[in-house]
């Protein structure tokens, strides 16, 4: 249980509860229901189970994800119980423990990847936008002194899902990263280097000895390159694909990762005609989501976007199937159920953060100082940001 005693795990706001008196006084930016607006009332505090921590945030970021499931609310995840707490990526100090953890004390700085949205979890309690959170252990590493919050809370759900997708024997099946990786002689091409997953599979595939070939805007191409990109090409050149294709000539292919609506089919096209592992994992889907919150949309917008989502969908796994290239999606938090969790949160990422050789990127972009901020921050990413993270801090 991640509530106290006798409290639902979505409980709303305005409903009374049996928190202890001897707990903090949790807020939270609630969404009430399906396609509603953040509303910031008071929620229970999160009791840790027996392997997770509570967070008490001091910077939470936001995700393209977070907006999505407030403006569709039904295709992607549709199980959520409502009033519920959105959010993934939080950073703050340990306040408490369940009694399975080992690595964190009361008092730690730590990151943490909030599963509360998960089909598993469900809970209130363990989305991110509050003040307390409770975590998984296997899904939190600890912040240097040096580094502020507002940095490192920038990385969970862009490390988590770059991991996955990377290393999970599902999809490319990487090697592990390390301190001092061996290189394998081997390429990883990343599509979408300057998003906030993509820089974050550029660093965690060159940490684990692959050289990457990535795609940017030119405004981006320094960025990604001091990420450890060797070669950088524009995304928006006609002839990106022939030219990273004519790049793999003399390269042996690890395998693809795709961010960006327009990704797949490309990374697809390119992967064929690759010597090595022809196999492409999607961090997105084949549409875009962001005029599903526009207040004009129509009423007919969910049904015409559902209808293109499933038409690129076949046509995507149709020519990837007739060309011999193998095709998933990344879920970013099934790395908490296998041995991909423990090899980046315990065995890579707490040492690499800690000797500035793993980078907290992409830069954060605060725009906001309470929960009040949060609704704001969601409407600013849907947006669109280039080579930034939407961050809202905490007092």
């Amino acid at each position: 249980m991640t509530t106290p005693a006798n409290t639902p795990a979505n409980t709303p706001a305005d409903t009374p509860t049996d928190t202890p008196a001897d707990v903090p006084a949790n807020t939270a930016a609630w969404i009430p229901a399906k396609h509603a607006r953040l509303e910031v009332r008071p929620a229970p505090y999160p009791r840790p189970g027996a392997d997770q921590l509570v967070v008490r945030n001091r910077a939470l970021a936001i995700n393209p994800l977070d907006w999505i499931i407030q403006v569709e609310g039904s295709l992607t995840y549709g199980w959520l119980r409502y009033p519920t707490v959105l959010g993934a990526d939080v950073a703050g100090e340990v306040v408490e423990v369940g009694t399975d953890v080992t690595r964190f004390r009361v008092g730690d700085r730590v990151i943490g990847h909030a599963v509360g949205t998960d089909k598993d979890s469900n809970s209130a309690a363990e989305g991110a936008f509050q003040h307390y959170t409770a975590v998984p252990e296997k899904l939190a590493c600890p912040v240097p002194e040096a580094m502020a919050f507002e940095d490192a809370v920038v990385l969970p759900l862009a490390v988590s899902t770059a991991a996955s997708g990377l290393f999970q024997t599902g999809h490319l099946g990487l090697r592990h990263p390390s301190a001092n990786p061996e290189p394998t002689g081997q390429t990883v091409l990343v599509w979408g280097g300057s998003t906030s997953v993509g820089g974050n599979a550029v660093q965690l595939a060159v940490a684990a000895g692959y050289e990457v070939v990535t795609t940017a805007s030119p405004r981006n191409f320094d960025y990604v390159r001091a990420l450890g990109a060797s070669l950088v090409f524009d995304y928006n050149s006609p002839t990106v694909v022939p030219d990273i294709i004519e790049a793999f000539q003399s390269r042996t292919l690890a395998g693809a990762i795709a961010f960006g609506a327009t990704s797949a089919a490309s990374c697809v096209r390119i992967v064929r005609k690759c010597r090595g592992k022809k196999f492409v994992a999607l961090a997105t889907a084949p549409v875009s989501f962001e005029h599903l919150g526009d207040p004009d949309r129509g009423r007919l917008a969910f049904p015409r976007l559902l209808s293109r989502l499933i038409g690129a969908n076949i046509a995507l796994q149709f020519a990837a199937r007739t060309r011999g290239v193998g095709l998933k999606y990344i879920f970013g938090t099934t790395l908490k159920t296998n041995e991909v969790g423990t090899a980046i949160y315990r065995d890579f990422l707490p040492a690499a953060l800690a000797d500035g050789s793993y980078l907290a990127a992409p830069k954060p972009m605060v725009v906001g100082k309470s929960l009040d901020d949060i609704q704001a921050a969601m409407d600013l990413q849907r947006g669109g940001v280039s080579a930034a993270k939407v961050v809202v801090t905490l007092p």
